[in-house]
């Protein structure tokens, strides 16, 4: 989490300040360039809580989506980026 390339805890710090000042109702959608492996890093590690996830959509910007692969649209062929 904390060593060179995308620092995921900043973002985390970010969505917990956040998530303590809206509404329990409340759902965010948030587009970051590294989204999907946010949302992955999340689950496998637990490193926000199920209400914060729960009532959170991940996504990615058009700009960003040309170096991703199908997966991270939710979508797959089996193949990938080819």
């Amino acid at each position: 989490m904390t060593s060179a390339g995308e620092k995921q805890h900043y973002a985390l710090a970010l969505l917990k300040k956040l998530f303590d000042n809206l509404p329990s109702t409340m759902t965010v959608g948030l587009l970051y360039d590294i989204g999907c492996q946010l949302e992955y890093s999340c689950h496998k590690w637990g490193l926000l809580e199920d209400g914060i996830l729960s009532r959170l959509k991940f996504g990615i910007s058009v700009f960003h989506a040309y170096g991703h692969q199908w997966p991270c649209f939710g979508l797959s062929d089996g193949e990938g980026c080819e």
